[in-house]
């Protein structure tokens, strides 16, 4: 388990699933703008939030410290071991957005990927109107690095995607 100010980062739980299917995955709207795959229908049982037991992605539930309600899902992702880098992911349910706690989501998963797994950089991309990640991940440290034009099918047109990138050596936890 790893523990921040807000938020703690702990293995998936079954009961989980249900929750962050129903509030994260059947949101169509929400959800064609954190993935860049096609929504599709799915039961629960084939949810993209039940763990599969791979070693990678690795595969978080946030849950909020104060009251230990399940907060949402976060994700180190894409882990390159020849370049030491990964992306970074999160998605909070609405029942907890605006309380800070993404911020700590990524200063966790920054201490995660840099102190655990030994990475050198990490990398958000993001919707470039996605203001609450690029602001979470920035008070993390991270810096804008490009805009990537029209890289996004969303909602039927194509949108603009901010990377944002962090290296160890620039990092404070």
């Amino acid at each position: 388990m790893l523990i921040g100010e807000k938020v703690l980062l702990r293995a998936r739980r079954e009961s989980d699933v249900a929750v962050l299917h129903e509030e994260l995955y059947e949101d169509v709207a929400m959800r064609t703008r954190t993935d860049g795959r096609p929504w599709r229908p799915l039961p629960v049982e084939a949810s993209p939030f039940r763990p599969t037991g791979a070693e990678e992605p690795a595969v978080f539930s946030a849950v909020e410290r104060a009251g230990g309600e399940l907060a949402g899902a976060a994700v180190l992702w894409g882990v390159n071991t020849h370049h030491r880098s990964a992306h970074l992911g999160m998605s909070l349910r609405p029942a907890v957005r605006g309380r800070g706690l993404g911020t700590d989501v990524v200063r966790v998963l920054c201490r995660y990927g840099f102190e655990v797994r030994g990475l050198h950089r990490l990398q958000v991309d993001t919707l470039a109107d996605n203001t609450a990640m690029i602001g979470a991940a920035e008070r993390a440290g991270f810096r804008v690095e490009g805009t990537m034009r029209g890289a996004a099918w969303v909602s039927g047109r194509f949108v603009d995607e901010v990377v944002l990138g962090l290296l160890a050596e620039d990092w404070a936890p």
